[in-house]
């Protein structure tokens, strides 16, 4: 019997297995149930849009996946293996790095200093007792990610209080590549930027995707959701109320599904357009 070899179709049937899936996350607090039964999928070379109207369970969920809370039930899997995320730490190990929206940078620090923060390059001169760090190396290293992510900046060492918001959104994702990350979850990466600023971000996020990584974007900004994600999921009262993908939805669809609605039925209740529907979501 003649070995078959798979087709390209045959490949492209086959199902995929997500960077992160979550399945049947719940949280509770007291007697507020902010998680139900959620589940959460992103691939590998794909962008997905996490939104939801405030108090939806949004900043829970990413902060579950990023080992900020622990579920009360639930599996998370990365890569098709099951893993136990309990803090911070045991997110990183596993591949996923979260940008909050504050950035956690230190704005007296330089470009190379915040991006090796806690994780110095050392040499050793005389072992465990004179380590100084490698400058150079480091310079280097940094050069080459931000290269990697076509960021361009005055100075390596320059204080970072001293870059655009775009720039420093950069440094912050820099940081997550440094660390060979396989998922990015960008909290509100767009908010109080101006339009360029907001374009360089976006261009970012496009970047991160290129290179094969999975990436969430939590945001209220629909207009730039819908310009840089592949799928959109919403969630509503503390579960998944669906899921769009961006190429055959709408932005009113969204704003239906994030306020309950049927579309149309909110809008002719109220007597808005759908403008200012639009504008009050993002």
């Amino acid at each position: 019997m003649a070995e078959y070899t798979p087709t390209a179709s045959d490949w492209a049937a086959a199902p995929t297995i997500p960077t992160l899936q979550l399945q049947g996350i719940s949280k509770a607090f007291g007697a507020v149930q902010a998680l139900q039964d959620v589940d959460f999928e992103v691939n590998a070379g794909e962008v997905v849009g996490l939104v939801g109207d405030n108090g939806a369970g949004k900043s829970t969920l990413i902060k579950i996946i990023s080992g900020v809370y622990i579920a009360d039930k639930g599996e998370i899997f990365v890569e098709g293996n099951k893993v136990s995320i309990n803090n911070p730490k045991d997110a990183t190990h596993v591949g996923i790095e979260t940008v909050y929206q504050d950035l956690a940078l230190c704005d007296n620090l330089d470009v190379v200093a915040n991006l090796f923060l806690g994780r110095e390059d050392r040499s050793t001169v005389i072992p465990f007792l004179v380590r100084p760090l490698n400058e150079l190396e480091m310079e280097n290293r940094t050069r080459e990610v931000l290269k990697q992510l076509d960021v361009k900046l005055p100075s390596l060492r320059v204080p970072v209080a001293a870059l655009s918001g775009g720039q420093r959104q950069s440094i912050a994702v820099a940081k997550t590549i440094l660390r060979n990350a396989k998922v990015v979850l960008l909290d509100e990466p767009t908010a109080a930027l101006g339009v360029a600023q907001t374009r360089q971000v976006l261009e970012l996020i496009r970047r991160l995707r290129a290179q094969g990584l999975a990436v969430v974007v939590i945001s209220h900004n629909l207009a730039d959701v819908f310009e840089v994600v592949d799928r959109v999921i919403v969630l509503r009262l503390g579960r998944r109320a669906a899921t769009f993908d961006i190429h055959s939805t709408t932005q009113e669809q969204v704003v239906a599904a994030i306020t309950g609605a049927q579309f149309g039925t909110l809008l002719e209740q109220n007597g808005t357009s759908n403008d200012s529907a639009l504008e009050v979501q993002s």
